[in-house]
């Protein structure tokens, strides 16, 4: 193949490294050392990672853990456009500024249904098994120089930039990438089978309704816990609705299943852990508060998840 997931990784890493020399430059950062630290031993995972052997690069995510939670990731000075500056340039482009996101969105769902079985010579184009993710990375690459090409701005303007909204976003910009691990480690040890016995010891799940309740309102609390629903299913899958929805009620597998990562989702909308759904919009349009997102869809999260109780029970055997 001639594009690879792995050179969007390489490209991200360099990216990372890039943003750890600008801050440890940067002598306005009150923790450019630790910063610039957290965010090389980040790059080192995307450049290094096929190279580490695994308790290497568990040991530096853990090294990360301690950096951000000692607060060691700090805001530095980007130089930013002043606000007439940005002003002006937003009057002058117009609707045009709309074209590199859109570009993103374009080039994915075009890679990734026309020519995902495109080849030149002998080769294919994209990664088979990642061509989504591929033409995603395409699309972004062609995005920064579209952006670069409209606002008549240099590439160092826009590392600047990504580095200010990398800052603001934090240690929020690892928390998918750990979560999905934990997911992963959750599964490994067995979690699925410890929950099942917790479960079925204190929570009498004779009543339909009871059990229905409890893999539903398990999944959203697993997820809140978690920040991520894929991580949640398999634990409340193997440990409430495969064992006991379908084991003993009968449940169609596939209702069960839909309805219960839709109840998953009901906790990604009431947690912060969900940092690339709740936080990153905060961050990107400067929220004053960081979980101004999360209380507002709190509203909408708990009547939702009532209401998949209410769907699971009355369609699940269907």
């Amino acid at each position: 193949m001639i594009l690879k997931l792995d050179y969007f990784y390489y490209v991200l890493g360099a990216m990372l490294l890039l943003v750890a020399w600008m801050s440890l430059t940067d002598k306005h950062n009150p923790r450019r050392w630790s910063s610039a630290l957290f965010w090389a031993l980040y790059a080192v995972i995307y450049l290094a990672g096929d190279f580490l052997p695994p308790v290497a690069a568990g040991v530096l995510m853990v090294v990360m853990a301690l950096i951000a939670g000692f607060g060691g990731v700090a805001l530095g000075r980007y130089g930013e456009r002043t606000q007439e500056e940005r002003k002006s340039s937003a009057q002058r482009l117009g609707h045009r500024l709309l074209i590199p996101a859109l570009i993103i969105p374009f080039t994915t769902v075009i890679g990734s249904t026309l020519l995902k079985d495109v080849h030149l010579g002998s080769l294919l184009l994209l990664d088979p098994k990642n061509a989504t993710l591929a033409s995603l990375g395409c699309g972004s690459l062609f995005a920064v120089v579209t952006a670069c090409w409209l606002t008549r701005a240099t590439p160092m303007q826009a590392m600047r930039e990504s580095r200010r909204l990398i800052d603001h976003l934090g240690w929020a910009v690892v928390l998918p990438h750990m979560l999905a691990v934990l997911g992963l480690l959750f599964t490994e040890a067995g979690m699925g089978k410890a929950v099942a016995h917790v479960v079925t010891s204190y929570i009498n799940l004779d009543v339909r309704l009871v059990a229905v309740a409890v893999y539903c309102i398990g999944m959203a609390l697993f997820t809140v816990i978690m920040g991520n629903g894929f991580a949640a299913f398999p634990v409340i899958a193997g440990g409430v609705g495969i064992p006991v929805l379908v084991g003993v009620y009968h449940a169609n597998p596939a209702v069960m299943a839909a309805i219960g990562m839709f109840s998953a989702y009901c906790g990604t909308l009431m947690t912060p852990m969900a940092a690339n759904f709740n936080i990153v919009p905060a961050a990107l349009l400067e929220l004053p508060d960081k979980n101004a997102v999360v209380k507002i869809q709190v509203g909408t999260a708990l009547p939702l998840l009532l209401a998949n109780i209410a769907l699971l029970y009355f369609l699940m055997n269907m």
